[in-house]
């Protein structure tokens, strides 16, 4: 189901993934989308995610430069060159997306969240691919109080020496962390990944942080060329264990 909830700079449209069976109320869970945008592989996540229990919201975050449908890839990503030309479309949106302009956007997307129908109270979980494992973090480290659980996969960016790297603000956190990062990813290459280890360790978080071996930058997106389904299932599996383990316990 398409939602339309306010932003801080307009109104944005959210997938909203309900349980296919069983009563509410469910715990709630933020889903951050990838650089291609709301399409259906991502009403397919939120979806799986729902059926373990759990009612998903999946915002636009691109809100300002279009709708999801204006901003859907029309390009084949199935192959190599196809998901190229549609990152090369989609990936100047990511570097206007600072961090000035996401902070209030999380109050809003947390807010919309606890205004669902069938939404448990108490903390939420939330998850985040591609730069959306930026976004994550960010709301797991700007709202300590409400964020139990969150998930980071194949992130870009999260350790990185610029004055807002994700990874400073882990000490204002006190979620349960699990990253599974891509192999030989340009956006998160060792020593990042190792910075953010150091981080979660001296926010003394408990974390999980590892590379995923084999597995690109984008595994878990059935919908491109980078699809690696075995890393997918492995995500599948971890982020479960986190969201049943912090918001079911």
């Amino acid at each position: 189901m398409l939602i339309e909830i306010p932003a801080a700079d307009g109104t944005a449209e959210a997938l909203v993934a309900r349980p296919s069976t069983g009563t509410g109320p469910f715990p709630g869970v933020l889903l951050y989308m990838d650089a291609f945008g709301l399409r259906p592989r991502i009403q397919d996540m939120a979806q799986r995610i729902a059926d373990w229990g759990y009612v998903v919201l999946a915002p636009n975050v691109f809100y300002r430069e279009g709708t999801a449908a204006e901003l859907a890839p029309d390009l084949d990503m199935t192959t190599p060159e196809g998901r190229e030309a549609a990152g090369a479309a989609a990936f100047p949106r990511v570097g206007r997306l600072t961090t000035d302009k996401a902070l209030p956007d999380i109050d809003a997307w947390l807010d919309a969240l606890g205004r669902l129908d069938g939404i448990a109270p108490g903390p939420v979980g939330v998850t985040g691919y591609c730069m959306g494992a930026r976004l994550a973090v960010r709301t797991a480290t700007a709202h300590p109080d409400a964020v139990a659980a969150c998930g980071g996969f194949h992130g870009g960016g999260l350790a990185t020496d610029e004055p807002d790297s994700p990874h400073l603000g882990l000490g204002n956190a006190r979620a349960r962390f699990v990253f599974g990062h891509a192999d030989h990813d340009r956006s998160m290459d060792p020593d990042a990944v190792a910075r953010l280890g150091q981080a979660l360790d001296a926010a003394g978080l408990k974390a999980a942080n590892e590379i995923y071996a084999g597995a690109p930058h984008g595994y878990w997106m059935a919908d491109t060329s980078a699809f690696h389904p075995e890393a997918t299932e492995r995500h599948f599996r971890e982020l479960r264990e986190l969201l049943d383990g912090t918001l079911k316990a």
